[in-house]
């Protein structure tokens, strides 16, 4: 009677344990522990960290609810000797073994990374760096070294030229090197079959193209003057006349803020002075947009020569074949700045 009684006790303990167990297990593989009731959020995870890092960015920055948890389960699933770097979005109630399942597979989330507006070799490494992980002193010592330039078939002067403004996505932990390489495979799809045959219709090289496309990009703010202007500068280039772009004067002085360019600028000793050195500066003034990249492979066919800004400062330009009617054009438009005193 004893020992019937003793196993009926042992069995209903057992039976308890067991379902106490049964639920502490399910709590920590099911139960939701991270980011309850909080809206979802991206965990970056830096290459080279341990295991140890996770654990606090999770506690410290209020990921987890019961960090105890998390760690047991990342134990037993060989998570915490296997931590990947990585950009994961975790969704709001996410349980634990949903959680250690995407840290541990290293499957993250692209990023986007986009830059234009570039005017000077030195601002790329903070636009193109800013939202991943490569670090921008490394990208920028890439950036300057006539031997990494050399290895993509450009100098120190054209090596912008490769870099083509646009939205890209990348992984969060891709490193200078490999944005690198990123960035010249880009440069090798968009310089297809069909590109490289227009430029070696027009005479230019992709290099060229793209030296000219950035001088018609500081020239107008108007997309559809572009494959006009394009024209105008392939006119000069064919008659061996000076391009005389006054942007390149600007990007020679290294003054920015210069709004009207005078005789004085027009003496500056630079290879991208082209009113003193004909044909092509020897590198771009800006990185120029793929839409203007394609405005000079598709340049408008005419006769102008000459080009001034409109004395109403819409922006857009009055044309001329001749020197005569843009002398008329540009008296025009200097007595506009006189009117509104634009003397620098």
């Amino acid at each position: 009677m004893i020992k019937r009684r003793n196993l009926i006790i042992l069995v209903t303990v057992g039976s308890f344990l067991f379902s106490s167990v049964t639920f502490y297990l399910y709590q920590i593989f099911r139960t939701p522990n991270i980011l309850v009731e909080k809206p979802e959020r991206y965990l970056y995870i830096p290459t080279g960290s341990d295991f140890k890092y996770v654990q606090t960015v999770m506690y410290d920055s209020d990921y987890v609810q019961d960090l105890l948890s998390f760690s047991f389960l990342s134990k037993i699933l060989n998570y915490s000797d296997n931590v990947k770097p990585g950009r994961f979005l975790l969704r709001s109630n996410m349980p634990n073994l949903e959680t250690i399942y995407l840290l541990r597979s290293g499957e993250q989330t692209p990023v986007n990374i986009t830059f234009n507006n570039i005017r000077l070799k030195g601002e790329l490494p903070g636009k193109i760096c800013q939202s991943v992980e490569a670090d921008n002193a490394v990208f920028k010592e890439l950036l300057y070294d006539s031997t990494v330039a050399a290895s993509y078939g450009f100098d120190g002067e054209t090596f912008l030229t490769m870099f083509l403004p646009n939205t890209y996505e990348v992984y969060w932990t891709i490193n200078a090197q490999e944005l690198m390489d990123r960035m010249h495979r880009e440069y090798r799809r968009y310089w297809n079959e069909t590109r490289l045959q227009k430029a070696d219709d027009i005479g230019l090289s992709p290099v060229e193209v793209t030296i000219l496309a950035s001088i018609v990009n500081a020239e107008t703010t108007k997309p559809e003057e572009s494959t006009r202007i394009a024209g105008l500068y392939m006119n000069r280039l064919k008659r061996g006349i000076a391009l005389q772009a006054d942007p390149t004067l600007v990007f020679a002085a290294g003054d920015f803020t210069i709004k009207r360019v005078l005789n004085k600028h027009k003496e500056i000793d630079s290879p991208y002075n082209t009113y003193k050195y004909r044909g092509l500066p020897p590198g771009p003034i800006n990185l120029p947009s793929i839409t203007i990249i394609d405005a000079v492979l598709n340049y408008e066919k005419h006769k102008f020569l000459y080009m001034c800004a409109r004395e109403d400062f819409s922006g857009y330009h009055d044309f001329a074949t001749n020197l005569v009617d843009h002398l008329k054009n540009a008296e025009r438009y200097q007595q506009a700045l006189n009117r509104a005193r634009l003397y620098k």
